[in-house]
């Protein structure tokens, strides 16, 4: 009886475009939220994904092309998120203002992965001006949003810019806090509630 050897661990995938170029991007964000742009290589990238690095050439020139790709891609999303935000008012400032919060916070409490990325994107864009661009448009995005429910709940342009700005900045050092190791499990639900008494429910109308 003929024995049929099997595959060894070792064994690399087929050189064809078997891995579509997502694959490859998501890969590449992965190593970014754990270590950072300079942890993006091709050859750990490809090993991690059990292929060789002919794979990656299906998909891209070189590794600039790579990064260039991941930051294009994080920038759609990021635009395509804060336009699906824009339309899915309820009608109650306060009520999505506290669902804009939560929605913030919770994903970076269940999934740090994100939030990590874009702590590297923005390290990275310190030294590169074409990136601190595209960072302040999606910025100015998130700010048009929050500027637009705090607008509606107190009727003062002036006071929705400056709260709008206190919001975003509410956020992100809540990322940096949710990010550090053996958090307290209670320490989502004490910021949410923190930022929504001074931020939101102190702004409001009583008749909201």
């Amino acid at each position: 009886m003929t024995q049929t050897s099997k595959p060894s661990k070792s064994t690399k995938r087929s050189e064809t475009p078997k891995l579509n170029r997502d694959d490859w991007l998501d890969a590449a964000f992965n190593a970014v939220a754990e270590g950072g742009f300079d942890n993006v290589r091709v050859l750990v990238i490809a090993d991690s994904l059990g292929v060789t690095r002919g794979s990656f050439y299906w998909h891209f020139t070189d590794h600039p092309a790579l990064i260039a790709a991941l930051l294009a891609r994080w920038r759609e999303r990021e635009l395509a998120l804060n336009l699906r935000l824009q339309s899915g008012s309820s009608g109650n400032p306060k009520t999505d203002l506290e669902q804009l919060l939560e929605a913030a916070l919770t994903k970076a409490d269940a999934d740090l992965r994100d939030i990590r990325f874009e702590l590297a994107l923005r390290g990275l864009g310190r030294r590169d001006p074409a990136l601190a661009n595209m960072l302040v448009e999606v910025d100015q995005g998130r700010m048009e949003l929050f500027e637009q429910r705090f607008g509606q709940l107190t009727g003062d342009a002036q006071k929705a810019k400056e709260l709008a700005a206190l919001f975003y900045l509410a956020i992100v050092g809540s990322f940096q806090a949710l990010g550090r190791p053996l958090n307290s499990p209670q320490l989502r639900d004490h910021l949410v509630g923190i930022i929504t008494h001074y931020l939101v429910h102190q702004q409001a109308p009583a008749a909201i």
